[in-house]
């Protein structure tokens, strides 16, 4: 009896790991949608399309490949709309918390991206550090220690400013 508890625990351990997984890359994928949408000009409908249509579905090593794999591609879509949506708002929030010598301008492109993306999904009712650190994770998948400090102070700030 007791294999079949452990073995039952295992698939339902394995199925969350995939769960979470899969929202870990739809994020990633939303800060590719919104960096897409800062340099091609392109309307939020027209790379959502490109993302469902192009960039979903196949298997982690295609990654690299600018695909998003199993990713949950209704909160990709979530998030991505809702940065870009609200895009002025977030940029002036970004604006208070960065350094005065700093313009968002000079961050780069991906980092704001990633910024951006968090501070959206920051109001959506998920405890601030469990979005802090997911995104930290993307973070660290795409840029250097040195942006990842930098994000994890902005993120940090933000939350703190939210409460």
């Amino acid at each position: 009896m007791s294999d079949s508890v452990s073995v039952s625990n295992d698939k339902t351990n394995k199925k969350t790991r995939n769960q979470f997984r899969r929202r870990t890359i739809a994020r990633a994928g939303a800060v590719q949608a919104l960096f897409q949408y800062e340099q091609s000009g392109d309307s939020v409908d027209q790379i959502l399309l490109q993302f469902h249509q192009h960039r979903g579905g196949g298997h982690l090593d295609q990654f690299e490949e600018g695909k998003v794999p199993q990713a949950d591609m209704l909160l990709l879509g979530q998030i991505f709309r809702k940065a870009a949506l609200n895009q002025e708002k977030i940029d002036e929030e970004l604006s208070e918390i960065l350094p005065k010598e700093w313009s968002l301008r000079q961050i780069d492109s991906v980092l704001r991206a990633i910024l951006r993306a968090a501070l959206a999904e920051l109001s959506d009712g998920l405890p601030a550090a469990i979005t802090i650190n997911e995104y930290m994770d993307v973070t660290h998948a795409f840029l250097s220690v040195e942006a990842a400090r930098l994000a994890n102070g902005v993120l940090e700030t933000a939350a703190l400013r939210r409460k």
